[in-house]
């Protein structure tokens, strides 16, 4: 019979909620993977309906516990992940370097954004599998597009690494700053703001990686 160690108390300042969104393929799963377990798989498989990882890290001088949900792109799936914009606090949009239609669609997926999540909710957009030699979406080109909407870019490799923890840690940065701003009776001091739709599967994360 297996016994479970009961876990020390998990302290931290702040919880934050981050979406993953995007086309399947452009590598969210892999990205998710690469930051909160520093691995790759070479295999591909869709996610099905979504998935989340907790990661802890420290943000300045508060230790800030993320949930990254990690979201079906397909179109039949889109249904099921609308109701995960609630609570949100911050979303990663990712497309594939070497896939116009992921590019293309990055209207799409903000314009769902705009339908779905706060209005305030901080975005980032992520040009991931630059390690590729059949490169089809210039630097410039998703420059633009992230200036449109006025959201900060980052071009990442979740196959080698490259810009992953940048990434995460410029949102959670972005995140803290924006609630420190807020009234303390809306931030509750960083008094864990929780944000999960789901407790069930929060508690069974908390045995997860950290």
């Amino acid at each position: 019979m297996s016994s479970l160690v009961k876990k020390a108390k998990d302290t931290y300042d702040l919880l934050i909620k981050i979406l993953l969104i995007g086309n399947s393929g452009v590598g969210k799963t892999q990205i998710l993977l690469r930051y909160t377990e520093n691995q790759f798989k070479s295999s591909f498989l869709s996610t099905i309906g979504i998935d989340f990882k907790i990661k802890k890290i420290q943000v300045d001088e508060k230790v800030v516990k993320m949930q990254i949900w990690d979201t079906a792109g397909q179109e039949r799936y889109q249904t099921i992940t609308q109701t995960y914009y609630k609570g949100a606090m911050g979303i990663i949009l990712v497309f594939a370097v070497n896939d116009k239609e992921t590019f293309n669609d990055i209207d799409k997926w903000m314009n769902q954004i705009k339908q779905h999540a706060s209005d305030n909710i901080i975005k980032v957009l992520i040009g991931n599998k630059t390690d590729l030699p059949d490169r089809c979406i210039s630097y410039e080109q998703a420059l633009q597009m992230a200036q449109k909407y006025n959201i900060p870019y980052f071009e990442t490799s979740a196959k080698e690494g490259t810009n992953i923890n940048d990434t995460f840690q410029q949102i959670a940065k972005t995140i803290k700053e924006q609630l420190e701003k807020l009234p303390q009776q809306q931030n509750g001091s960083f008094n864990k703001l929780s944000s999960t739709p789901n407790q069930d599967q929060q508690k069974q994360d908390d045995s997860m990686c950290c």
